[in-house]
């Protein structure tokens, strides 16, 4: 095992995203998901939810309960998803850095996704560093849908430039 940081703590099975169903698919995820903005652990925990949905790396939610709340301020702005509902957006304010809409929430999803209720998820991009399992994400290509890639997550994905008609 490499004693690097930055290397994952466990090998975990390959997964190409052009198996995620659609609609999404909801998996909860025993593995520890952290996130850290400005010094600071902003979530650390081992009972995140997946979301896996064609052509995109995974979205991890987060319970509000392991989450460092002090540190999100609403901002304003939301988004429609077809499938969870209304989102509203988080800024992640620690100190003087702010990172603007880089969170976001369904106090009010649709049924079939309402175990997302108050979880939160993370853009890796506007974070410091987001971890699973020990191995810092890479965070998708376009920022709009924000999931993370790990070393077992395989492509192509939705998001970049030309991908939009996929």
């Amino acid at each position: 095992m490499s004693s690097d940081p930055r290397e994952p703590s466990n090998r975990r099975p390959e997964e190409s995203v052009w198996d995620y169903p659609r609609p999404p698919a909801l998996e909860p995820c025993a593995l520890r998901v952290s996130i850290r903005f400005g010094g600071e652990i902003i979530a650390d925990t081992r009972r995140s939810v997946r979301v896996l949905e064609t052509s995109h790396p995974p979205v991890y939610y987060i319970p509000p309960d392991d989450v460092r709340m002090e540190f999100l301020e609403r901002c304003a702005g939301a988004s429609f998803c077809e499938w969870k509902g209304s989102a509203r957006y988080w800024s992640i304010v620690v100190g003087d850095r702010i990172a603007e809409a880089a969170a976001w929430s369904y106090p009010t999803p649709t049924e079939r996704f309402e175990p997302l209720a108050d979880y939160l998820a993370f853009y890796p991009s506007r974070m410091e560093e987001c971890r699973v399992d020990g191995e810092v994400v890479q965070a998708q290509e376009g920022d709009f849908y924000g999931g993370w890639i790990t070393h077992e997550i395989r492509g192509p994905f939705k998001g970049g430039p030309g991908t939009a008609g996929w």
